[in-house]
């Protein structure tokens, strides 16, 4: 049986389209890497749930081990890893990101 970390994670990205762990909160990032992830996913009007890993170093660690990527932030679309912030920003500056998130029916807020 899975550790109650990997379930919780498991849990996460299965219950929510885009799930990000961070470090810090959408509205405080507590890191720049964060930060920029935060700012690609409002730019491009996705809806994403995050969780703070500086909040539960158990988390911290577990969500490294559960992806094998040893850095926050990590993003997730429709329960699939997806990378962490230079990943998200190659893709987002590509074109892919947006491409990806319509593909997995990732509904877009409209942008401002």
């Amino acid at each position: 049986m899975a550790d109650p970390i990997s379930q919780r994670i498991q849990n996460d990205i299965e219950t929510n389209p885009v799930m990000l762990y961070m470090k810090g909160t959408p509205m405080f990032p507590q890191c720049g890497f964060s930060a920029r992830v935060i700012q690609i996913l409002t730019h491009i009007g996705a809806p994403f749930q995050s969780a703070n890993v500086l909040e539960d170093m158990e988390l911290r660690e577990g969500v490294k081990q559960f992806s094998q990527w040893p850095t926050v932030p990590q993003l997730y679309v429709k329960g699939e890893f997806v990378g962490g912030c230079d990943i998200v920003t190659e893709m987002y500056q590509s074109g892919e990101l947006e491409t990806l998130l319509k593909e997995q029916g990732v509904e877009m807020k409209a942008q401002a």
